[in-house]
């Protein structure tokens, strides 16, 4: 099944589900980075929450989810919006130790000390950022305390990479998953917890039993209420939108003396996106028609 998410309400308790499928999407950026089993599950998991945090925003509207760590990992970085299109990159692709399961799992990785931050298009050229220090070095539960903390509100988050069996071999981020749930301002606190609760011990076992059988499967068999009413439902997909457009653009604002510089030391620029590892070059005949559009400009 196609990566999808599904957003619903339970109305008879005012809670906020949320949930994602993204195992098509996890594979994308492993290949596109080349990605180490650690760097490729914890960017499975990074771009799978922003995806949930994109699904909270107006689809005009982006996000961005950004990890910095004092272990080798040394940070990733997610872009999203309300429309299920995502795109990120560990800093260091190369990750591949880890911990044993439990509290110390993704230590190896992330370090000792680190900050999780969430930069939010408040729309109308506003945006609002927000960080909390890590503090359980697992995503899920440290985008808990940020909600805690920069919304106050109460949230839960699962996130699961599960392996799953591809004929001989066994795909590493076979299942990848997530889900969030809140109470909106009339919530059932009671029942949000109760839910959260369950939740943090059905979740795992739900994933294997039914992610691949899509998102709105998987939602059912984790929230089977009969007040659930679906809100949204729609695609998730890497998507960069880079460009050799873009990245002339972006020359044009070095200004006249810079580029000139670049034309009589280089004869070329050069790009790479860091999202999806697209490399540019831009002549130096491309160059001296950007310095003719400059002029135009300002004769």
């Amino acid at each position: 099944m196609a990566d999808e998410l599904v957003s619903g309400l339970l109305k008879e308790t005012d809670l906020r589900v949320v949930l994602v499928t993204a195992s098509d999407l996890a594979r994308r950026a492993r290949e596109l980075h080349r990605s180490a089993s650690a760097s490729a599950s914890l960017m499975a998991q990074a771009l799978t929450a922003g995806a949930l945090l994109g699904s909270l925003q107006k689809n005009d509207s982006r996000i961005n989810l950004q990890v910095e760590c004092d272990g080798p990992l040394r940070g990733l970085f997610v872009d999203g919006d309300g429309a299920g299109v995502v795109r990120g990159y560990a800093k260091n692709p190369l990750v591949s130790h880890v911990g044993a399961e439990g509290e110390y799992h993704w230590r190896p990785a992330l370090g000792n000390k680190g900050f999780l931050s969430v930069l939010r298009d408040l729309g109308g050229g506003e945006q609002y950022r927000s960080a909390v220090e890590l503090e359980s070095f697992d995503l899920g539960r440290d985008l808990e305390r940020y909600f805690a903390i920069s919304d106050q509100l109460p949230t839960r988050v699962y996130l699961s990479v599960q392996p799953q069996s591809q004929g001989e071999q066994a795909e590493p981020l076979g299942l990848v998953a997530g889900m969030l749930l809140q109470p909106l301002p009339q919530g059932d606190m009671e029942a949000f917890r109760t839910l959260g609760a369950r939740l943090a011990q059905d979740f795992e076992p739900a994933v294997r039993a039914h992610a691949s059988q899509g998102a709105s499967a998987l939602l059912k068999a984790l929230v089977a209420q009969p007040d659930l009413e679906v809100m949204s439902r729609y695609p998730v997909s890497f998507t960069c939108s880079c460009s050799k457009e873009r990245v002339k653009r972006a020359l044009m604002t070095l200004g006249r003396a810079e580029l000139e510089d670049i034309l009589a030391t280089d004869g070329k620029a050069e790009a790479d996106c860091h999202f999806c590892t697209m490399h540019y070059v831009i002549t130096g005949e491309e160059i001296r028609g950007l310095l003719g559009e400059m002029e135009a400009s300002t004769g």
